[in-house]
């Protein structure tokens, strides 16, 4: 089988060498298949990212020796594909208003001592599920800013447990369990899709068969699945691969200006040297 694997990096800030590593695993295990390597550029977030990153990021990664297939898909030239996947999960009743600024929601989780926690910190409680139709309206009417979240426990009725799974290429299959993210945002007034929303439709309209990409992302991928469920979205397989580290064991980050792809060449590094920092060899 031939394998379309991508690359997808906000240009939020030059890459780093672990995304050199990310790229080139990416990369390797198309080329191995004589599939295809992609590119794609998450830009949803209008307020931190910067053409000049854009730029800057296909100049690195030719740089150390990546080649795409064109043309590259940026996220936020097809806002219309992701208001038309919100329109699907809104017919099925998925989706609700959510009206909570962050105090809201900090206030009410101040008044329990048992708020549940996922992955990324408590959970959303619940205070805008139950809103009648009226009260929704009138807030709509007041401009008030909202998101829309997705309904975990509804969505969880629709599919069976056992469908959500997904192979991870190293550890076989994985059981999902998307309900530890809660009422997870899928979409704002402002923003039409969220990361989660967006990376599930994207990968299936580019075909991609193997989603390559750090362990941090890998629970992610339980509410990833459970879109792809509900929407009838192909399922790839996935490689959750482990981080690069500076020397003192701290993940790297775009904000640590010494590890960038852009720094090390501007210091004199090759590219092969900057390949085997990455894990890759000369």
């Amino acid at each position: 089988m031939k394998i379309v694997t991508r690359f997808a990096p906000s240009p939020t800030g030059y890459l780093h060498i672990g995304h050199a590593y990310s790229a080139s695993l990416a990369f390797q295990k198309a080329k191995e298949s004589g599939g295809h390597f992609l590119v794609r550029i998450e830009d949803i977030d209008g307020t931190r990212c910067r053409p000049e990153y854009e730029s800057a990021l296909y100049e690195d990664l030719s740089w150390i020796g990546l080649e795409w297939e064109k043309p590259v898909r940026r996220q936020s030239d097809h806002l219309e594909d992701y208001e038309a996947i919100l329109e699907r999960l809104h017919e099925k009743g998925l989706l609700y208003p959510c009206f909570c600024t962050r105090k809201d929601i900090a206030a009410e989780i101040a008044k329990s001592n048992t708020a549940p926690h996922g992955p990324d910190g408590p959970l959303y409680p619940g205070l805008c599920r139950p809103l009648s139709d009226e009260e929704r309206q009138k807030r709509f009417s007041e401009g008030v800013p909202y998101a829309l979240r997705l309904d975990m426990q509804k969505a969880l009725k629709t599919v069976p447990k056992d469908k959500l799974v997904f192979r991870e290429l190293e550890k076989g299959l994985i059981q999902c369990d998307p309900a530890r993210f809660g009422d997870v945002v899928l979409a704002r007034k402002e923003t039409p899709t969220s990361y989660h929303l967006a990376v599930t439709l994207d990968d299936a309209l580019q075909g991609v068969n193997l989603v390559v990409r750090g362990q941090d992302l890998f629970e992610a991928t339980y509410v990833q699945r459970l879109l792809q469920a509900l929407l009838d979205l192909p399922t790839p397989d996935y490689l959750h691969h482990g981080l690069v580290s500076d020397t003192k064991g701290k993940r790297l980050a775009k904000r640590d200006k010494d590890a960038t792809i852009r720094s090390l060449r501007e210091n004199g590094y090759t590219a092969e040297e900057v390949r085997k920092m990455a894990g890759f060899g000369a």
